[in-house]
């Protein structure tokens, strides 16, 4: 059985490596047991989006008990290391990060919402200081919304902020920065350029960039947020209809648990 301090080494280690780290967002059990069991896996990452829909609450308004509860049946299910979607840190994200890194966690997406950045880095500084509080590497991806918050105003300030932000929160102890949002590749090659090579953190939208292309732009790692439960349950609602036509279950069906 590994230990925290293993797994979290094992992440940090993995968003080092020259090859960018692909993470399939799961939501449960047995949707981190499917990927698990894919050889490509090399860890897991929840999708707070998910987690909640699965609960019947809207993104971002689950409750912190419920979430970590859910992350411990998780991170229960696997030896493999567990990154999780912990939102804004519920309001005190030195305290959520504590209780994470107790159910399992060994690292996290913290999202910034555009607050005032000295507000934003302090985050970043609590975050660092629960996981040497708690003797676990903690792997924090801090999150800027600069692009998917910026609203009306143009690209370049946009770019400019998602820059500046992600610099001050390297600067503070996050191991990366995740910019999510349909970055092309000039993009893509702007920000790794200003924040730094295997730095950046990105979500493969539809109408994104592939995986390996934006390795070759100097990403650090790649997931996908809500769209495996929606391709999932899209999956679900079609063999319904299919099968409220009389259809049958495909014979391709594997059986996963």
């Amino acid at each position: 059985m590994t230990t925290s301090q293993d797994r979290a080494q094992t992440l940090a280690a993995l968003h080092a490596a020259p090859e960018i780290l692909r993470v399939v967002n799961i939501w449960d059990v047995v949707s981190a047991q499917a990927v698990a069991a894919l050889p490509e896996t090399k860890a897991l990452a929840t999708a707070g989006h998910s987690i909640a829909s699965s609960h019947g609450f809207a993104d971002g308004t689950i409750p912190l008990d419920l979430m970590l509860a859910t992350i411990e049946r998780i991170t229960a299910s696997t030896d493999l290391p567990v990154t999780t979607d912990l939102d804004d840190g519920y309001g005190d994200p030195g305290e959520t990060v504590r209780r994470a890194i107790g159910v399992g966690s060994v690292g996290a997406n913290i999202e910034d919402r555009l607050k005032p950045l000295a507000e934003s880095v302090a985050v970043v500084e609590a975050i660092v200081a629960a996981g040497q509080a708690e003797g676990v590497p903690f792997v924090l991806n801090a999150r800027t919304d600069a692009f998917v918050r910026g609203g009306d105003r143009p690209a370049e300030d946009s770019l400019a902020d998602a820059i500046e932000r992600g610099r001050a929160y390297l600067a503070a102890g996050a191991n990366l920065v995740f910019v999510p949002g349909i970055l092309d590749a000039d993009t893509t090659r702007a920000l790794v350029e200003g924040i730094g090579e295997r730095k950046v953190s990105v979500i493969g939208l539809p109408g994104a960039l592939t995986a390996t292309e934006y390795e070759a732009l100097g990403v650090a790692r790649i997931s996908y947020g809500p769209l495996p439960q929606r391709v999932a349950l899209t999956a679900l609602q079609d063999l319904a209809i299919d099968l409220y036509a009389d259809g049958v279950i495909p014979a391709t069906t594997r059986a996963l648990n």
